[in-house]
């Protein structure tokens, strides 16, 4: 059933609607800005109890939480699912197994993810994907492939534990394969990486159009993240191999990529995006709800506003902060914002911090606020401090609101930003305390980028203007098109001894 633009569903990671946080306004704001649209909320979640946080509009007219961890979700697998595959079956699993493994591993020989990923969606969908993926074969191949004497994952000396915990992290992250977009919508993917397994999925068993957007860059993110995981090399290379190539492939199939800033524009591009497909189209915010903020609070302070999260960097500011302090010692900054489940510990390091420099008594964490303009009101400077952005809410919220800001040059920040504010390195705090000491001594160049701050956003990052710009894309990718060729599995030629034979396996046209 072709859809009329009228029915969406939204897949979501981690965010809308049991998060808050930038993303999930941008999603409450989508939906409750089209009320004539229905909307159902697939989001994929961690144990899949998470609370919902936010209060849904009437148009969701269903949410379901997908658990990554915990018992897999999805139909019950045969009681054959429960054996290792066997025969014919045994061997088409191990070639599309091992042709998937070869093009999270050895990129360069050129093997496309897609034919093996829609295999494993097929069996996903089934209930099938979790035992075979767990199988002593399936281990089999994976250690036979990651010692092959060309890939560096052989100097790396891999081991079953490193096997059993590579599978462990890839079996969940799969698990999306098997959820299910209802025909009839359009599957609007609000994030790279696994959100776009089940549009994927739909887009080629159904036909469902696909919509991606990107906030932050989700693949650059999960790069970061790594770095700081405890799994050793093989692990990592297989997880990053993963993710770089599902990101690629969502680039490549998506019916049409809407980036929230320029920047985003230009990795999607580098990742494979068709530019005919690319469409940025800004996050807005309604300036009757971030009014002027009014006249700067009695002591200086520095406001900053968000979660509670090392993306963000709250170091980097805390020391920035501490700089500035030598030099106006009433200074004080304020910290507005949740702290994530899991992030205690993120927050009791930057109160060590503060403690360490000696201004301890200066920082505040308020938590979080209802009254958001509030938090922008409280601050003589606003700062964003991040690493990684989209284009931050925190930040046109804030310019509209009136205030000077000081921001990090990461994302569409600057896009954002314009001439309406300053903008430093990331991670360089002398540099972010000297722009913040340059603007607290200037009184009149403060009140000069807080009223050019608002006027931009009037001018150019409304919150009405970037819901039509979706509800026209809706209607857009609703329309009838023709079909393009089907994705069909690329050949992968593997002869499969049986195990108690103890021979290897080398695909046709590998290094021996």
């Amino acid at each position: 059933m072709p859809s009329s633009g009228r029915h969406v569903t939204m897949l979501t990671e981690g965010t809308y609607p049991h998060v808050h946080g930038g993303v999930s306004t941008w999603c409450d704001q989508l939906v409750r800005g089209m009320p004539e649209v229905t909307f159902e909320i697939l989001a994929l979640t961690g144990s899949g109890r998470e609370p919902v946080t936010w209060e849904l509009p009437p148009n969701i007219t269903r949410h379901t939480a997908f658990p990554l961890w915990g018992h897999p979700r999805g139909p019950a697998a045969p009681r054959r699912a429960s054996r290792p595959p066997r025969g014919r079956e045994r061997r088409r699993f191990l070639a599309s197994y091992e042709h998937f493994l070869l093009a999270l591993l050895d990129p360069e020989a050129g093997h496309d993810l897609g034919g093996s990923l829609y295999e494993l969606a097929a069996l996903a969908r089934e209930g099938r994907l979790t035992p075979v993926l767990r199988s002593e074969e399936a281990l089999r191949s994976l250690m036979w492939i990651w010692t092959m004497p060309h890939l560096p994952t052989r100097a790396a000396g891999p081991t079953v534990h490193d096997a059993l915990t590579a599978t462990d992290l890839l079996e969940h992250a799969l698990r999306p394969l098997g959820a299910r977009i209802a025909p009839g919508s359009v599957a609007h993917a609000v994030s790279s990486g696994l959100a776009t397994l089940p549009a994927l999925a739909a887009q080629h068993f159904e036909g469902v159009p696909f919509l991606l957007t990107e906030h932050g860059i989700y693949l650059r993110e999960r790069y970061l993240g790594y770095r700081t995981e405890a799994q050793r090399w093989p692990v990592k290379a297989l997880m990053l191999g993963f993710y770089r190539e599902l990101n690629s492939l969502g680039y490549r199939q998506a019916d049409l990529i809407t980036p929230c800033n320029q920047y985003n524009r230009r990795w999607e591009e580098r990742g494979g995006a068709p530019a005919d497909r690319i469409r940025t189209v800004y996050n807005g915010v309604d300036p009757a709800l971030f009014p002027e903020a009014g006249p700067e609070p009695e002591t200086p302070t520095l406001s900053w506003c968000g979660r509670v999260d090392p993306i963000k960097d709250l170091e980097t500011l805390i020391r920035a902060y501490a700089i500035c302090r030598a030099e106006l010692p009433e200074l004080r900054l304020r910290l507005f914002g949740p702290v994530p489940a899991g992030n205690e510990d993120y927050r009791t390091r930057l109160e060590k911090l503060a403690a360490e420099l000696g201004v301890a008594d200066g920082v505040s964490f308020e938590g979080r606020v209802s009254d958001v303009p509030s938090a922008y009101a409280a601050g003589s400077v606003v700062m964003l401090s991040s690493i990684s952005e989209g284009f931050p809410f925190s930040l046109i919220e804030a310019m509209s609101c009136g205030r000077a800001t000081v921001s990090t040059d990461v994302g569409g920040v600057r896009e954002a930003v314009g001439d309406a504010g300053v903008v430093v390195p990331p991670r360089e705090p002398a540099v972010m305390a000297a722009a913040v000491s340059a603007l607290l001594r200037d009184d009149a160049r403060r009140a000069a980028l807080g009223r050019q701050a608002r006027q931009r956003v009037i001018d150019e990052f409304t919150l009405h203007r970037s819901v039509d710009g979706f509800r026209r894309i809706y209607r857009e990718l609703a329309a009838p098109r023709t079909a393009g060729p089907a994705v069909t599995v690329p050949p992968l030629r593997v002869s499969i001894p049986s195990p108690r034979r103890g021979a290897s396996r080398v695909p046709e046209g590998t290094p021996a």
